[in-house]
C-alpha cells in the first residue's frame, strides 16, 4: 500500500513560478540570480504557510544551479539540482531556531561556515524562525552574519519580524511576503483538485480559502481534511457540515428579519444559531462582516473588494439592491460598537441580542425621518469643529433652559463665588441662556456675567462634544485683572480636549462682553503640584499616610487591591 504523503507536501512549489502569491518577492531574486548580485544575508517575514520557506528552499537550489535557465530557474537536471531533489545536498543546511536556540547552536554553526561547499558555487543556511533565538545567540551571530565567507549566504525565516533585533535587520535584504488572497488561493486548489481527480463546486473552493485565513498550507490541510469526510465529491454543505461553518443562509434570513423589521425573527434564528453550537462573539463577527460585503455590493467599483463567488454572491448582490446605504453603515455601527462592549457583558447572549433588537428597527427609525438615507449618526468620540453662528445663539436664547447645576458637586470656586454674593438666602442656578438685551452682549465682565456666558457656551457644544460639556460644566473659571480668566483642570487630558475650542470659547466671550483683550490660561492640578488620588492603591497610601496602623492591618489579612 502507498503511502499517503499530504497535499501541502505534494504540491509543494518547487521553482519561481509554481509559488502562489509572492511575484514581486519571486521576481525580485530570480533577477538577483540573473545578474549575478546575490545578498549575504536575507530576511524573509510573513505570516504562516505563504511560502518563506519553500522560496528559501527553491533559492538556495537555484544559485548552485550549473546550468540555469534564461528566466532565473534552476535547470532540475545537474549533479546539484538532482541532489537537492533527492534530499541529498550537502549545500543546503537548515536549522530550526525554535529547538536551537542556544549560544552552543550558533557557534557549531559558525565553525560549519567556514567549511566550503564540494559540489557548487554556495553553502546556504536556512535558520527557520530565527526570532526565537536568544539574545547571547543573536549577539554571537552577528560578526558572521555581516562579513561571512564567500561562499555562504544565510536565509532567516521569521513571523516575528518585530522581535528580531536591529542589529540583525541592517544586516539583511529584507523581503516581506503578504497574505495570500482568496481567488489566488481558490485558484491554486481548482488546480490541486483537478489532478486529484475531485470535484469541488466554487462555494465549497471558497469556503476552504476564507477558512485558510491567507495560508496556503492551511488550505491544502482542509483540503484533506474535506476529501477524507465527503469523498471525491465535494460540496458546499458537506464542506460546512464537517469545518462546522455557520451557513450562509443564516446570515440573509437574518437581513431579511431586519428589512422586515421583524425583531421575533432575528431572535429565533439566533436561537437556532446557538443551538447548532456557534459561538455568540463568533456570530456577531460574522454578521459584520456580512454586512460589510453587501455594503461592497452597493457599486461596481467595490464589489471586486468581495471575496466570494458562485451563487452566494449572486445573491449579495440581490441584498444590495434592497438594502439602502444608511441601514448598512448604520448596522455595522451597532455591530462594532456590541464587538467593542462584548468581554464586558455577563450575560453575552442577551449583549448580542440587544444589538440585534436594535438592528431590526434601524429600517423602521429610517423610515420615521430619524436617520438620513446615506448618513451615519456620529460617536461622541469622533466630535465634529465647533462653529458658533449667530443663529445658533439665537436659538439657544429663544429656548427655555433649565438649570444645568443641580447635583453638581460644589468645589472651592463654586463656594468661593457663594460666599461674596449679596444675595445669599437664594439659591444661585446659573442658567443656560443668552444674555437677554437685543445685542446679546453684556455691558459689564464679572465673575457673575463671565459664569453665565461660560454655561451658555457649554450648552451649544453639548450635544457634539458631551465630555467637554461636562468639562467646562465642572470646572469653572475665575475672573482675575486685566481681564484674564483662570481655569483649573484635573488633568493634562482635559487641558488637550480643550485646546480644540479655545478659540471659539474665547471669541465667544468677546463677542458678548465687548471686551476685546480677554485671556484664557489653563492650570493642571499636578503641575501645581496638587497630587490626585486616581488608583485604590494611591488612596490607601493616603490613608497609610494619615494612619500607619493600616499597612499593620492590611498585612496581618493578606489584603490586596481589587
Amino acid at each position: 500500500m502507498e503511502n499517503f504523503v499530504v497535499s501541502a507536501r505534494k504540491y509543494r512549489p518547487d521553482s519561481f513560478e509554481t509559488v502562489v502569491g509572492q511575484p514581486s518577492i519571486t521576481r525580485t531574486l530570480k533577477n538577483a540570480i540573473k545578474t549575478n548580485q546575490i545578498a549575504h544575508a536575507h530576511l524573509f517575514c510573513g505570516p504562516r504557510g505563504v511560502g518563506k520557506t519553500t522560496c528559501a528552499r527553491i533559492f538556495a537550489k537555484t544559485i548552485n544551479c550549473s546550468d540555469t535557465g534564461p528566466d532565473g530557474e534552476a535547470c532540475n537536471k545537474c549533479e546539484s539540482c538532482k541532489s537537492f531533489n533527492d534530499s541529498r545536498s550537502f549545500n543546503i543546511h537548515e536549522l530550526d531556531a525554535a529547538s536551537n536556540n542556544h549560544v552552543e547552536d550558533i557557534r557549531n554553526l559558525i565553525d560549519q561556515v567556514r567549511i566550503p561547499p564540494q559540489i557548487g558555487k554556495y553553502s546556504v543556511y536556512i535558520i527557520d524562525e530565527v526570532h526565537m533565538l536568544s539574545q547571547q545567540a543573536f549577539n554571537a551571530f552577528l560578526k558572521t552574519l555581516e562579513e561571512p565567507p564567500a561562499h555562504a549566504v544565510f536565509i532567516l525565516a521569521t513571523t516575528e519580524k518585530h522581535k528580531i533585533i536591529p542589529t540583525i535587520l541592517s544586516r539583511c535584504q529584507i523581503f516581506d511576503f503578504k497574505r495570500i488572497t482568496v481567488r489566488e488561493m481558490m485558484a491554486h486548489l481548482k488546480e490541486v483538485a483537478l489532478k486529484e481527480a475531485v470535484s469541488i463546486d466554487d462555494n465549497a473552493v471558497n469556503i476552504i480559502a476564507q477558512k485558510a485565513e491567507g495560508s496556503m498550507r492551511d488550505a491544502l490541510s482542509i483540503f484533506d481534511q474535506v476529501v477524507s469526510f465527503s469523498g471525491k465529491e465535494v460540496d458546499y454543505l458537506s464542506i460546512i457540515e464537517n469545518l462546522n461553518v455557520l451557513d450562509y443562509d443564516y446570515y440573509f434570513r437574518m437581513t431579511e428579519a431586519f428589512i422586515e423589521n421583524d425583531y421575533r425573527k432575528a431572535l429565533t434564528i439566533f436561537d437556532k444559531v446557538l443551538g447548532s453550537g456557534f459561538d455568540e462573539r463568533n456570530y456577531l463577527n460574522g454578521l459584520g462582516k456580512h454586512f460589510r460585503d453587501i455594503l461592497m455590493c452597493k457599486d461596481e467599483s467595490t464589489i471586486q473588494l468581495m471575496e466570494l463567488s458562485g451563487d452566494i454572491a449572486g445573491r449579495y448582490i440581490g441584498f444590495a439592491r434592497q438594502c439602502p446605504v444608511g441601514f448598512l453603515m448604520k448596522s455595522l455601527e451597532v455591530i462594532g460598537n456590541a464587538d467593542i462592549h462584548f468581554r464586558q457583558a455577563k450575560d453575552t447572549r442577551l449583549h448580542v441580542e440587544i444589538a440585534l433588537l436594535k438592528l431590526s428597527s434601524i429600517l423602521q427609525e429610517t423610515e420615521a425621518g430619524k436617520l438620513p438615507e446615506n448618513t451615519v449618526a456620529s460617536s461622541p468620540e469622533q466630535p465634529k469643529p465647533i462653529t458658533v453662528t449667530e443663529n445658533q445663539v439665537s436659538e439657544k436664547a429663544a429656548k427655555p433652559q433649565p438649570p444645568t447645576t443641580t447635583g453638581i458637586k460644589t468645589g472651592p470656586r463654586i463656594k468661593e463665588f457663594l460666599e461674596n454674593r449679596d444675595d445669599k438666602t437664594e439659591p444661585v442656578l446659573i442658567q443656560a441662556e443668552e444674555p437677554a438685551d437685543d445685542n446679546n452682549s453684556i455691558s459689564e465682565l464679572n465673575q457673575e456675567n463671565l459664569l453665565k456666558l461660560w454655561q451658555a457656551f457649554a450648552e451649544l457644544i453639548k450635544d457634539d462634544q458631551p465630555r467637554l460639556f461636562h468639562t467646562l460644566s465642572t470646572q469653572l473659571p475665575v475672573l482675575g485683572e486685566n481681564n484674564s480668566i483662570r481655569l483649573d483642570l484635573n488633568n493634562p487630558l482635559q487641558e488637550k480636549a480643550l485646546k480644540s475650542i479655545h478659540y471659539d470659547l474665547v471669541a465667544y466671550l468677546k463677542k458678548h462682553t465687548g471686551v476685546e483683550d480677554i485671556s484664557l490660561q489653563t492650570l493642571v492640578a499636578m503641575e501645581n503640584n496638587v497630587k490626585k488620588l486616581y488608583t485604590s492603591e494611591d488612596k490607601f497610601k493616603h490613608m497609610q499616610e494619615q494612619n500607619p496602623q493600616l499597612g499593620l492591618f492590611k498585612n496581618a489579612l493578606n489584603l490586596d487591591f481589587e
